[in-house]
This record gives structure tokens, sequence and C-alpha cells, in this order.
């Protein structure tokens, strides 16, 4: 055999045994089911069909691992808040934004609820870490709805006295609320009509 192939040989490298997209998608069912600190190594493991060493060195330590099982959950089932911001008016914005949380939250496809919400809830101070990086995704996504509304004023979309700061924050906070509600069993119509009543008392 020449020195070339041998070379190449080892260049190509042992190929994963596992899908790897899939097993992130594992880990955030459990993450979203258990919690951060409810889940276990072992029931990581056993949902992603991986051993320890080959989670360690795809995703990193547990904490990484839940990182990037959350930026999973932005792309996915959280994708309809980003999404909505790109609506032409206001209204619109905050009509996407609560009828995506009542159809994502309550979708039987996956766990209930927002794992960001969630997450956040039922950290411990030895998981302060997690605990602010979920804080600071939530804050960032409300100053995210902060700045549309304060565009949709400068446009005369949104009436000037309304304090543009204020309906980002309470927005924020109904759809967090609709996440507990998911939780406990709350069905998407019964969001929906949650998200009806918001709208009726939104400022056009």
């Amino acid at each position: 055999m020449s020195v070339c192939k041998k070379k190449c040989r080892i260049s190509v490298g042992r190929p994963r045994a596992f899908d790897v997209d899939n097993a992130l998608e594992q880990a955030l069912d459990v993450f979203w089911r258990k919690g951060y600190e409810g889940t276990s190594m072992a029931d990581l493991t056993q949902a992603m069909g991986i051993n320890k060493p080959s989670l360690y060195a795809t995703f990193g330590n547990k904490e990484a691992l839940f990182l990037k099982a959350i930026k999973l959950y932005e792309e996915r089932p959280g994708a309809f808040f980003y999404s909505a911001l790109k609506q032409p008016t206001a209204y619109e914005v905050a009509e996407r934004i609560l009828y995506g949380a009542a159809c994502s939250m309550a979708d039987s496809d996956h766990p209930q609820g927002c794992v960001i919400v969630q997450g956040a809830l039922s950290c411990s101070e030895e998981s302060d870490s997690v605990k602010k990086a979920l804080i600071e995704l939530r804050c960032e996504g409300g100053e995210a709805l902060h700045n549309r509304f304060l565009q949709a004023q400068k446009e005369g979309d949104l009436p000037a006295d309304v304090d543009a700061k204020v309906l980002s924050r309470y927005l924020g906070t109904v759809v967090q609320g609709m996440a507990i509600q998911a939780t406990n069993g709350a069905s998407s119509e019964q969001l929906k009509e949650v998200a009806e009543l918001t709208l009726q008392n939104f400022p056009q």
C-alpha cells in the first residue's frame, strides 16, 4: 500500500454512528419534559441513543447540550416569535405571536408549554448560569418586540401615547402565562380564547 493511501485512510476518520440532529431533538424533548435539573445524564444518553463519551465529545457537558437544545427550540417550536416581528402592522405582530403561542405550546407533537419559561422557573442556585441564560433569552425577545412597537409608532401604526415598553411587557406576560396554562393541560382552542381577548384590548 502506498504512503498516500495510508494517509488518506487516516484522514477520513471514523464516521459518527448516530444522527446528531436527531440526538439533539431527543435531548430537547427530555429537557422540556423533565426540566434542566430534573434531567440526568442517564436520561439523556438513553433518549439520544449514545454513550457519555460520545455525548461529551459532540455536545460538551450537560449545560452546553441544554443551551444547544434551547437554540433548536427557538429555531423550530419557538420560531413563531421572531417571524411574527416581520408582520406589517403592530396588531398583526401581536396576533401572530399570540396565535403562534396558542398553537405551538399546546401541540401534542411535543411537550406542552415553553421550555424557556419552564426551564428558568425550576433552576436552583447550582444552575444559576442556566437560569441567567434563559432569562437573557426572554429579555432579548422582549427588547426585540419593544423595538418593533417603537418602529410602529414612528410609522404612525401605533398610537403615540402608548408606552411601547409596557405594551411589549404586557404581551410577553400573556404569552408566558399561556405557557403555564398549556403545561397545566389547556388546549390550543382555550389558549386561542385568551389570544382573542388580548387582541380585543390591543391599541390600534
